[in-house]
C-alpha cells in the first residue's frame, strides 16, 4: 500500500513539535506551575465581536481556556498552565486553522511586565532545549533571540509606522485595519517585539490603568512577523467586566452573530481572583518559527482539508 506522502513529509516537523511541547512542560514544572485541564465544551464563552465560537450540542467549544483558568485562580491556585486544543469558527489561512493548540498560563502576584519576562525566559529555555541557541532563521530572516527584546507601546507604534493618529483610527473604526496593514509589517523582523499599553477601547479582559488617556495593561508578542501571544494584567472588577461583556455582546448582535449566554459563574467568582496576569501563546505558530515553515499546515498532523 502506498504511503500518504503528504503526511509522511511532516515527520520532522511533528518530531520538533513533540520536543517543543515537552520543553514547555519542563519550563513550567521547574517553576512550580501546576498543569491543569479544563473542559473543551463550555456553556458560555467570553463575547468577542471578532471571534466566533463553534456550537457543540447546545454549548460551545472553547476559543480559549481563559474563563475556567481564572476560576481556578479565584479558587486559590497561584500558578497554572495548560496546553490544549481550541476552536474558532471560520478561521482558515496560512497561520490559522479552526482547531489549533494554545499554551495558556496564569500567575498570581504578577502583571503584564512579568508576562514579558516569562515569554523571554520560556523562548530561551525552549530554544536551548532544542539546541537552537540564540539565533533563529525564519523565512530567510535571522532573528536575534537574546534578551532583552524590543518593547514598544501601541502609541509609539502608531507614531513611528503610520500617519494616522491612534485616536483618529479608533473613532473612525480603522484601528485593527491600520494595525494589520501598516504597523505589524513594520515591526522588527530581526528581534522579537512586544507591543503593549493598548488603548482602553481594546482592553478585552485586561486591567485599565488610569493614565491620560487610559491604557489597557495588555501585551502582544511578535516574532518573525508572526503574532505569537496575547496577555493581560487581569481585570478583577466583576461589574466592569460585565459591562464590557454586554458591550461586546451588543456589537455581536448588531453584526448578526450568534448570541452568547452570560458567563455568570465566571463573573460571580471574578472578585476572588487575586492581582495576577495571564497570557495565551500559539503553539502551532511557535513550531512554525522553529522549523521555518511558511504555513501552519506544515506543523500539524492533519489540516482540515486532509480529513
Amino acid at each position: 500500500m502506498p504511503l500518504n506522502w503528504r503526511l509522511a513529509s511532516r515527520r520532522k516537523a511533528l518530531e520538533t513539535r513533540a520536543a517543543v511541547i515537552q520543553a514547555i512542560r519542563e519550563f513550567f514544572w521547574a517553576r512550580d506551575y501546576l498543569e491543569i485541564e479544563t473542559p473543551h465544551r463550555i456553556p458560555a464563552p467570553a463575547p468577542e465581536s471578532h471571534i466566533d465560537a463553534i456550537r457543540s450540542d447546545g454549548w460551545f467549544l472553547h476559543t480559549s481556556p481563559e474563563l475556567c483558568m481564572k476560576r481556578l485562580l479565584a479558587a486559590g491556585y497561584p500558578r497554572i498552565f495548560q496546553i490544549c486544543r481550541c476552536w474558532r469558527e471560520g478561521e482558515r489561512g496560512t497561520t490559522h486553522t479552526p482547531e489549533f493548540t494554545l499554551l495558556e498560563w496564569y500567575r498570581a502576584g504578577s502583571d503584564y511586565h512579568g508576562l514579558m519576562e516569562d515569554c523571554e525566559a520560556l523562548m530561551q529555555s525552549v530554544s536551548h532545549g532544542l539546541g537552537r541557541g540564540d539565533r533563529w532563521v525564519y523565512q530567510g530572516q535571522e532573528i536575534d533571540m537574546r534578551r532583552p527584546w524590543t518593547r514598544m507601546t501601541v502609541q509609539e507604534a502608531f507614531m513611528r509606522h503610520t500617519t494616522v493618529p491612534m485616536a483618529e483610527a479608533l473613532t473612525g473604526g480603522r484601528f485593527d485595519e491600520i494595525m494589520v496593514q501598516d504597523i505589524e509589517p513594520q515591526l522588527p523582523a530581526n528581534r522579537p517585539c512586544f507591543l503593549y499599553d493598548y488603548p482602553a477601547e481594546r482592553a478585552s479582559l485586561a486591567w485599565i490603568r488610569s493614565d491620560d488617556p487610559p491604557v489597557a495593561e495588555r501585551v502582544e508578542l511578535y516574532i518573525g512577523g508572526l503574532e505569537l501571544a496575547n496577555g493581560f494584567s487581569e481585570l478583577t472588577d466583576a461589574e466592569e467586566q460585565r459591562a464590557r461583556f454586554e458591550s461586546e455582546e451588543a456589537r455581536r448582535r448588531s453584526l448578526g452573530k450568534l448570541p452568547y449566554p452570560v458567563p455568570g459563574r465566571f463573573l460571580a467568582e471574578l472578585p476572588d481572583v487575586p492581582p495576577s496576569a495571564g497570557i495565551a501563546l500559539g503553539v502551532d505558530r511557535l513550531v512554525m518559527l522553529l522549523v521555518d515553515a511558511a504555513t501552519i499546515d506544515d506543523v500539524i498532523a492533519f489540516s482540515p482539508e486532509d480529513l
